[in-house]
């Protein structure tokens, strides 16, 4: 019987130390990835999403209107 309880208490140290290893990873991953504070207020953030959507829908209009299909999504025949 006691056995059995040692190898439980070392499968949960094991996984515990698991656990505490995927946390340091989880950290480093999220402290290279984007961050999400900007300096940026919710209203300037959304003033600068706005305007970058209308630069692109007024370049694909551009291109609607140009007749250019740089994009290659044209249909196939």
């Amino acid at each position: 019987m006691e056995k059995k309880t040692r190898e439980r208490f070392n499968f949960c140290v094991e996984r515990g130390n698991q656990r505490e290893k995927d946390r340091e990873r989880a950290q480093a991953r999220n402290a290279k990835g984007k961050l999400k504070d900007d300096g940026l207020t919710p209203e300037q953030r959304r003033e600068r999403d706005a305007k970058a959507l209308q630069e692109k829908t007024a370049k694909k209009a551009a291109q609607a209107a140009g007749g250019s299909n740089a994009s290659g999504g044209g249909s196939k025949k």
